[in-house]
């Protein structure tokens, strides 16, 4: 679930709202992430569950940092002095793109009490990281009071995203 940003110590109006907001773009963007990872380890060859696992969360952990210093990066080009309470504030910000390899990593990892096979494990993995995805965009225009039909268009518009990524999958691997 993604995380709540709440007013830190440093930094502008602009990145301290008034009121908490949860970060969908996060979420969304770090299930796509899990997917992409799922999919470009499928295209190398088998790797054990541990190993999958592992990477999914490293790799959602090294974005994760990425973010971060690109956003404090981008904010001190513009002048801002950064202080530690703003660092913990785009760090907790941007904390659902980690938050969203776990789902898909405790998918791999619940595989074997389902009687998955490895290319049934990595299939279970990439469906669970794609629902992640559609439902946070679907969430995420719900809550902003989109109308029915983008809501809808959202879930779509991720769902294709996600499909291209099982399409690479399938297409690189075979």
């Amino acid at each position: 679930m993604p995380s709540v940003s709440t007013p830190g110590g440093g930094g502008t109006a602009e990145h301290r709202p008034e009121q908490a907001r949860t970060d969908y773009a996060g979420a969304i963007y770090g299930a796509l992430l899990a997917a992409s990872v799922i999919a470009g380890t499928a295209a190398v060859g088998p790797f054990s569950r541990l190993g999958l696992v592992l990477f999914l969360l490293v790799t959602g952990v090294v974005f994760w940092a990425a973010h971060v210093y690109a956003r404090l990066a981008g904010e001190r080009a513009h002048g801002q002095l950064l202080s530690w309470g703003e660092v913990r504030h785009v760090a907790t910000h941007e904390w659902p793109v980690v938050q969203a390899a776990v789902p898909p990593a405790v998918a791999v990892a619940i595989s074997p009490l389902l009687r998955l096979g490895l290319a049934g494990t990595a299939w279970f993995a990439l469906g669970v990281a794609l629902f992640e995805q559609v439902m946070w965009s679907t969430v995420a225009a719900v809550r902003a009071g989109a109308s029915r039909r983008l809501v809808v268009v959202s879930g779509l518009v991720n769902l294709a995203l996600g499909l291209i990524i099982v399409v690479a999958k399938t297409t690189i691997h075979h």
